[in-house]
């Protein structure tokens, strides 16, 4: 086999000189151009080993030239960069025959090794799956940080697959986007999409919702009902909290994994599981996995394919652009238009963020609707989010937004105020009552002094709850709040 050739196709020059040098000093020929249509000719004639493409060129798009490059020369690698590094992007680049796409800027040393892997390859690639049927003009995931452009092309690779997914993040990461985004741009998009909260369904109820019930099945099954897995058929079916989910229920979806069908409860007629699971948690379920709550063998049949989004701390480069698109949105939505100037960006960058995006969003969304002024300044920043700061200290009237950031301020206030810095004894034992005591003080409050579904709600057995209100003093009195 001779040397391999290179074709390169980017309107801007500085980039085909820096690809034409590192690609000269690997030892491949080179033959680059800023003419889609001359990419075009030396493809229809049979030349080159490997094209590298922009996206964006004077005469055409190097994606609209991905279906007719597979069409003459299927066997031809092609490798897509761009500056719009966008999701949609990614997708596109993946589901019209990309090997790979690399979002703009990139590291010169991972683009040769992608390079020598492209290749290195010898079979054709599969041919590509229809067009997502939505457009630019609806992303479902905003951000251009280097994390994100990891997401997208992870999300773009597993659009082409069944496989199953475990999304990872903190609350407001946005863990169900990343679900939708898998389906509605995936094999199963003609497909319903189901989703369910496994933290918010009592446990007696889980088998019922997941696979269903006949009639007489228990008390109160007046009719069949089908569950989620049938409601899912052909599509995506979304387990939200997977971390939540108790033992029981862990076991008999382990099953249905591993068997590939399941029967309603009360049913003797197998149904086949024709859906594409992903599952999310905000949870360390290796650690849940240690202490003996969640089923290892369950772990691993979930986590085939492990997504982890970053905290909104993480990308503070993707807050102006999120802010800005929140406020877009809101606009649509019919409230008044707003936008931020340069030091309401510096200070929204600022924060901590820890209802992530989620919080940013209500944050942009607040101030379209209450903020007098059309640009929005950094002053309003501070005031609105200095509002719960000037809160604490207040009791139970106080609200802080974030109980991590609360528990911190105490144990500080706590250490702080000891002699010479050392804590008293039994500080762990402190902390936890004061924690434990209010929780299940406004618990039994909530439930009406119902230790039944209090136990329920704090996900405790009875007993322990019994002794745990023995022992923290806490007063029950039926038919409170």
């Amino acid at each position: 086999m001779g040397v391999p050739t290179v074709l390169v196709a980017d309107d801007d020059r500085s980039i085909r000189t820096v690809l034409t040098q590192a690609l000269g000093r690997s030892g491949y020929q080179v033959r680059a151009t800023a003419s889609a249509a001359m990419l075009w000719r030396w493809v229809e004639e049979g030349e080159g080993d490997l094209v590298i493409t922009d996206v964006v060129m004077p005469d055409d798009n190097g994606l609209d030239l991905l279906p007719r490059i597979r069409r003459v020369r299927p066997e031809l690698r092609v490798i897509v960069m761009s500056a719009q590094s966008t999701l949609m992007t990614a997708v596109k680049a993946a589901q019209r025959g990309a090997f790979e796409y690399l979002p703009k800027p990139f590291d010169l040393t991972e683009l040769l090794a992608v390079v020598a892997r492209a290749l290195a390859v010898s079979a054709p690639i599969a041919a590509p799956d229809a067009e997502p049927r939505d457009g630019e003009e609806k992303l479902p995931l905003i951000g251009r940080s280097q994390a994100m452009q990891e997401i997208y092309r992870t999300i773009a690779r597993l659009t082409t697959t069944d496989l199953t997914v475990m999304v990872n993040g903190e609350s407001g990461t946005g863990k169900e986007l990343v679900a939708r985004a898998l389906h509605d741009y995936g094999r199963r998009r003609g497909g319903p999409f189901v989703a369910i909260n496994m933290a918010a369904i009592p446990r007696e109820l889980i088998e019922s919702e997941l696979f269903g019930h006949e009639r007489g099945s228990f008390t109160g099954a007046h009719n069949r009902s089908q569950g989620r897995f049938e409601q899912a058929a052909a599509g995506t079916l979304f387990l939200d909290e997977i971390g939540d989910m108790p033992p029981e229920a862990q076991t008999r979806l382990l099953r249905v994994l591993q068997e590939g069908e399941f029967t309603s409860v009360g049913g003797r007629q197998p149904i086949r599981a024709n859906v594409r699971i992903v599952a999310a948690t905000h949870r360390d379920l290796r650690q849940a996995i240690r202490a003996g709550q969640f089923r290892e063998d369950l772990f691993y049949r979930l986590n085939v394919v492990p997504i982890r989004l970053p905290p909104l701390r993480e990308r503070a480069e993707d807050i102006a652009v999120l802010a800005r698109h929140f406020l877009e949105r809101a606009r649509e939505q019919g409230l008044p238009a707003k936008t931020l100037d340069q030091g309401a960006v510096d200070a929204l960058r600022r924060q901590r963020w820890p209802g992530n995006v989620r919080e940013l969003e209500n944050l942009m969304r607040r101030l379209a609707a209450l903020t007098p002024q059309e640009v929005i300044t950094a002053d309003v920043i501070t005031a609105e989010l200095a509002e719960p700061a000037a809160e604490e200290g207040a009791g139970e009237a106080g609200s802080p937004r974030d109980l991590g950031q609360a528990v911190e301020r105490h144990i500080r206030h706590m250490l702080s105020g000891s002699a010479d810095g050392i804590p008293t004894r039994d500080i762990y034992d402190q902390v936890i009552a004061e924690v434990e005591r209010p929780l299940i003080r406004m618990t039994l409050s909530a439930t009406r002094g119902n230790q039944i579904k209090a136990a329920e709600m704090l996900g405790l057995n009875r007993n322990t709850l019994r002794k745990k209100i023995k022992d923290l003093d806490i007063p029950v009195v039926r038919g409170i709040g």
